[in-house]
């Protein structure tokens, strides 16, 4: 019931998307005429605002910019990756001499370099001087033009950040060196490669060379993923593709899941605070993204630093959740549960009561409140009674 679900919404939202998609032409000196494009803004896009956006690229945008559209607005509709815009490059009968290549080294040459060049040096200048854009750049291409992207790979300033290879149909020599250059970035780059158990032979056959090369790269600045799809072909391999590399590119963007919370968050050595904040400035770092940590993220964390035993933790989850979230009582009650375990009664129970003036969280409410409230009341009285019971004697 589930997955219907999730196909009829994706339906939907695929369906949704090309009534945003505007249809546009840039002149290019490189090619000596002009290029069509399609563009399809983030919803909701203000050209005032401050918020930036990574660009994704097409490649044969002719057919596999409509599969990047829908494939985007369905992860951005559940938050597993921020608002892109996307831009297809159409090509039609000029991609064989968008793609030509030199046979020996299957980097680009005469057209193809053109080609190349007009992409880095006047396509990309084109959306960043019009658009709100942030710095993060993914290619994606198939087939040839899968191939293709990787030509930016050796260039001195990387024009992408980013790379979806999906099937690529691997030429000269290029394949062969695409590990050795990966290993030398000391910048943050994703690189993202597929294949199919029905793919075509050659094709596949080099592709998998290539994976068995990348596997052992070591180097801690690339993020790499690789999937073989089963029963899928060259062809129909694009929509579960486009699907895994967002995912996996944009992992660290999405919400906090138990994977990460069981092998990241509970064996972290320092502060749980710190854990969350150095992770969402990572996120602003790659994708020029401010996203706020929500209450929901600082719970996750404060029950694993309740699991640790974690005190010290959960005090500065919450001064982060009150400088984050100062509505809620969320932080207020993590510094009152710290100070009521550390047996600080008095400090514990003005806590209580001052977050008795914020707005309720989830599972925490007023009701729960004035029950801490009274417990710690009668223990100020027990306390009292002893130490009345000391000075008497």
């Amino acid at each position: 019931m589930r997955k219907t679900i999730l196909i009829v919404l994706a339906c939907f939202v695929y369906a949704v998307s090309f009534a945003q998609v505007t249809y546009q032409q840039i002149a290019s000196s490189e090619l000596n005429t002009k290029r069509k494009l399609k563009i399809k803004l983030p919803k909701n896009y203000d050209p005032k605002a401050d918020i930036k956006y990574p660009v994704i690229i097409v490649f044969d945008g002719d057919y596999l910019f409509e599969p990047v559209a829908g494939q985007v607005d369905f992860q951005t509709y559940f938050d597993n990756m921020p608002g892109s815009i996307i831009v297809g490059v159409m090509q039609g009968e000029n991609r064989f001499y968008d793609a030509y290549y030199d046979p020996a080294t299957g980097l680009p040459t005469e057209s193809g370099l053109r080609f190349h060049d007009f992409v880095s040096d006047e396509l990309l200048p084109y959306i960043d001087n019009k658009y709100n854009t942030s710095k993060f750049r993914v290619a994606v291409g198939h087939d040839t033009m899968g191939n293709f992207i990787n030509s930016y790979l050796f260039k001195e300033d990387l024009a992408f950040q980013a790379y979806v290879c999906i099937s690529p149909d691997f030429s000269g020599s290029i394949n062969n060196f695409i590990s050795k250059r990966l290993s030398l970035f000391k910048s943050d780059i994703f690189y993202y490669m597929a294949t199919a158990e029905k793919d075509i032979p050659q094709i596949r056959e080099s592709i998998l060379s290539t994976n068995d090369q990348i596997s052992v790269v070591d180097n801690q600045h690339l993020t790499y993923y690789f999937d073989d799809f089963s029963n899928e072909t060259h062809y129909t391999l694009v929509t579960s593709a486009l699907a895994r590399s967002f995912e996996k590119i944009f992992d660290i963007y999405n919400p906090l899941r138990e994977k990460e919370l069981e092998e990241k968050v509970l064996p972290y050595e320092g502060t749980l605070d710190r854990y969350l904040t150095d992770r969402y400035d990572r996120i602003e770092e790659l994708f020029g993204i401010k996203k706020v940590i929500s209450i929901e993220e600082i719970e996750k964390v404060a029950q694993i630093a309740e699991q640790r035993e974690d005190l010290k933790s959960l005090a500065k989850l919450g001064d982060l959740a009150s400088k984050l979230h100062p509505e809620s009582l969320l932080g207020t009650y993590y510094l009152a549960q710290s100070a009521e375990r550390l047996g600080k009664t008095k400090k514990a129970k003005k806590l209580y009561e001052s977050a008795l003036t914020l707005n309720d969280v989830s599972h925490i409410n007023r009701e729960y409140i004035f029950e801490k409230i009274d417990e710690l009341t009668v223990v100020d009285l027990d306390e009292e009674i002893d130490e009345d019971k000391v000075d008497e004697e």
